[in-house]
């Protein structure tokens, strides 16, 4: 750990897209043009209208994706920089990049992506989210698989996250209650998993395994791969002592979905 200097200057902009694959290309373009934007982050249309219907900021919901872009260093270099953004962002076909002009505007961007949680929830009461990763270069691709899949399950799928690492947020909203919807559920969130681990990525990049991915452990490391962590775990734990069941599928185990209140 060490401590770094605050930068002097940050710069933010909102890129609009008409299409949700273009956003991710965009995000591949603008990582190839060599620059590191301090924050990357996607909103899709479903979490911009949540957002708007629950605060009222004034945000695009006749778009598909918004791209919230943030670059810090000195004002002259990221001047610069957010020239060649814009410049990758209109290549992949945004229809508009909107600058901050300054620090309050940069704030009201933020607190819009801040507010996608609490927004969502209000559509219906439960709340599955997950943290699917794919290679930067693989975003484009699992924004046309996520498309596909809220289509074909008819489910509340909303999409948001830390696009610049490839650490995507598909979240599904639903109702418990609703055993048929549920079922609908369960079976988009696994071609999710199934997705991710296909396009060379993996079931978590952020908030862990557990239970619920448990049973798909498997086909992201292989049983070779499997086998080699169990022996880790039995040097460590010969007697299974340490959270049994909760790191490796038992035999049998089946898919198990949580979910937030």
């Amino acid at each position: 750990m060490r401590l770094i200097p605050k930068p002097p200057a940050t710069k933010t902009a909102m890129v609009l897209f008409d299409e949700l694959v273009d956003s991710g290309r965009a995000i591949s373009k603008v990582l190839r043009a060599g620059i590191i934007p301090s924050k990357m982050e996607i909103m899709d249309k479903h979490s911009l209208i949540a957002v708007e219907e629950y605060a009222s900021l004034g945000l695009p919901t006749d778009v598909e994706a918004i791209l919230l872009i943030e670059l810090d260093g000195h004002p002259l270099a990221i001047e610069e920089e957010m020239k060649r953004v814009a410049d990758a962002c209109l290549g992949a076909n945004a229809r508009n990049v909107r600058v901050a002009k300054n620090e309050l505007e940069e704030q009201q961007l933020w607190q819009a992506r801040k507010l996608v949680s609490p927004a969502i929830v209000k559509i219906k009461p439960t709340k599955i989210s997950e943290d699917a990763t794919v290679p930067r270069s693989k975003i484009p691709e699992m924004f046309q698989r996520l498309k596909e899949i809220r289509e074909k399950y008819n489910v509340h799928l909303v999409v948001f996250g830390h696009a610049g690492d490839g650490n995507l947020h598909p979240n599904i909203i639903a109702d418990q209650r609703d055993e048929e919807e549920m079922r609908r559920v369960e079976l988009a969130v696994e071609e999710i998993f199934e997705a991710a681990v296909m396009l060379g990525g993996t079931l978590s990049g952020e908030h862990g395994i557990g239970l619920m991915k448990s049973p798909f452990m498997e086909m992201e490391l292989g049983p070779d791969g499997l086998h080699m962590m169990k022996l880790i775990k039995y040097a460590w734990d010969p007697q299974n002592m340490l959270n049994p069941g909760k790191i490796f599928p038992e035999p049998g185990q089946r898919f198990e979905l949580r979910h937030e209140q």
